[in-house]
């Protein structure tokens, strides 16, 4: 692994550049082939029946939280063929349009690098120890782990129970 993806979780308030992201993960490392990436957005709709949502609140555990993600990272290093992952991951409040979480993985193949992306992705939408509130126009409201988040991650092997119902 290069020296450049040492730091390979973020948990931060301003936004992110991904490009800076992606090259920080190819610095000095030329075994690195191909790079799959992944943003996640607030949307302006939820999917659970919400409504409008005009307003997005992330909350975390400092120091906990990057731990249970450089743990994910560990298990998508040990799963697949991967050089370097990063993650950067937003907190405080957000509006739809804005970037929530970024994914970088660098691999000497694409397939690797698509799986890892995407497997890191479902295991932080379920196993990441934060915690969101929408702002709708019936008021704000904590957001339940989705069944289909504990679905996504269920295709690794991974069990999770977080969703109710």
């Amino acid at each position: 692994m290069n020296q450049a993806a040492a730091l390979r979780v973020r948990i931060q308030r301003e936004d992110f550049d991904l490009a800076a992201e992606v090259a920080a993960l190819r610095a000095g490392d030329l075994a690195v082939g191909a790079v799959a990436s992944f943003i996640g957005t607030v949307r302006d709709r939820n999917g659970g029946g919400a409504g409008e949502v005009s307003a997005m609140e992330l909350e975390h555990y400092p120091g906990m939280t990057e731990r249970a993600i450089e743990a994910m990272i560990d298990e998508a290093q040990r799963r697949f063929d991967i050089r370097a992952a990063r993650v950067v991951h937003r907190v405080g409040p957000l509006s739809p349009g804005e970037q929530i979480v970024g994914v970088v993985v660098g691999s000497a193949h694409r397939g690797q690098a698509f799986q890892a992306c995407e497997f890191l992705m479902d295991y932080l939408k379920t196993q990441a120890p934060f915690w969101k509130k929408e702002t709708t126009p019936e008021g704000a409201r904590w957001v339940d782990a989705r069944v289909a988040d504990d679905a996504a991650l269920a295709r690794w092997g991974i069990r999770s129970g977080n969703a109710a119902g």
